[in-house]
């Protein structure tokens, strides 16, 4: 079988962990093309072999592939995805799909009218370890998830920027409440508050330090959120629980994967098989190969659905209201 023939465009810190993780170590793929519009960045991430480009149309029109990763941020996910998509080229897109429904929507509709794979990087969505939460939670209704991710993080300045990439509640709450809605289920309401006590050193932007969500699930569950932004070096936690009628279950996410808990009378313990950041790429490649669209992790769909409870959370944010999460109908 030929090598896949893939390439990424925004080489940022991201782009590269996908290049060293996931593809690099692929015997059968081969990185032929990155494009940034900063030159020397994508020339640090490039492979000795790829050609390098500033623009991506430029790319597109002179590159063959088979797959393509979008790694730029939220504001710039439209355009390059829906063209690729348009031309047959699977795409891997990293969350959050866009910085708004009307973008994300046009995602979703260029995804499922094309042949091509399309996979969000929700990576928690990949975790091998939610086939052993679902068997546990099994006709029983989730009465709570609490989420905590706090710890440091990238200073990128259109992370600092809220309104190119959403700040903490896209960047990183959101990754929680995909995971909260792939084990419990769709969600009604959101309620939301921050604090302005800052917890890092960073340059000045307009992204608050804290967050806290409550989601209100339509099964009648409740979900909690905690995000902070920390100094590094500092410990790190990342985790979800989850409760149920006689089930109690913990979930420590990166960087070890693990699950511990109790369902009725048995015990529970499990680590993951692979890092979900790698296998949501595997996923996808595989969905590639194949041409099955239903193969990858996350496709565009669920990720847009997470995308209108954390556009829901940012008007919580605002108002201090409690907000109705909006029905999405087929774009």
């Amino acid at each position: 079988m030929a090598a896949l023939r893939v390439a990424l465009v925004g080489m940022g810190w991201i782009a590269r962990d996908h290049v060293q993780e996931a593809l690099a170590p692929q015997e059968d793929v081969e990185i032929v093309a990155v494009c940034d519009v900063d030159e020397e960045r994508a020339y640090q991430g490039a492979p000795s072999a790829a050609t390098v480009y500033t623009d991506w149309n430029e790319l597109l029109d002179c590159e063959t592939l088979d797959a393509l990763w979008v790694c730029t941020p939220p504001l710039t996910h439209r355009e390059p995805a829906v063209a690729a998509l348009e031309r047959g080229i699977a795409v891997y897109l990293e969350k959050p799909i866009a910085r708004g429904l009307e973008d994300g929507a046009a995602i979703v509709a260029a995804a499922e009218a094309s042949d091509a794979p399309c996979a969000v990087g929700y990576q928690w969505h990949a975790l091998d370890l939610l086939d052993h939460v679902r068997a546990a939670l099994d006709g029983r209704t989730v009465a709570l998830v609490a989420g905590k991710s706090i710890g440091p993080t990238q200073s990128r300045p259109w992370f600092l920027d809220r309104s190119q990439g959403g700040g903490q509640l896209l960047e990183r709450a959101s990754h929680h409440i995909d995971l909260q809605r792939a084990i419990a289920g769709e969600v009604e309401r959101v309620q939301a508050a921050s604090t302005t006590v800052e917890l890092a050193a960073h340059e000045a932007g307009d992204v608050e330090s804290s967050v806290v969500l409550v989601l209100h699930f339509a099964d009648g569950g409740i979900g909690t959120i905690e995000v902070a932004w920390t100094n590094p070096g500092q410990m790190r936690i990342f985790e979800l629980d989850v409760a149920a009628a006689d089930v109690t279950l913990r979930l420590v996410l990166d960087p070890d994967f693990r699950l511990t808990g109790q369902a009725a009378d048995r015990e529970l313990e499990a680590r993951a098989a692979s890092k979900p950041f790698r296998r949501s790429d595997e996923l996808f490649l595989d969905a590639v190969r194949s041409r099955d669209k239903n193969a990858v992790a996350c496709a565009p769909r669920d990720a847009l659905g997470t995308l209108a409870v954390a556009l829901v959370a940012e008007k919580a944010l605002e108002t201090g209201e409690t907000v109705s999460v909006p029905s999405l109908v087929a774009p």
